[in-house]
């Protein structure tokens, strides 16, 4: 009596299908895995700013504009 059969499962599910309807359940996975994910990463100690690289500084341009150049 104390063992949840899948027909338990089963029926915890439709009541979750139910609540939160077809569309937000792929959501909350994914918010769910985000936030494993994150965890897993945060208690390894590797932050996800270590493993990026930093963004590519723009190019300055050659001319000033020609407003500025008629001054």
């Amino acid at each position: 009596m104390g063992e949840l059969s899948p027909i338990h499962w089963l029926i915890v599910l439709a009541i979750i299908l139910l609540l939160f309807g077809g569309r937000k359940i792929p959501e909350l996975a994914k918010g769910l895995g985000e936030g494993i994910r994150s965890f897993k990463e945060g208690m390894s100690g590797a932050s996800h700013a270590q493993t990026t690289t930093p963004p590519a500084q723009a190019a300055a341009p050659a001319e000033k504009p020609a407003e500025e150049k008629k001054a």
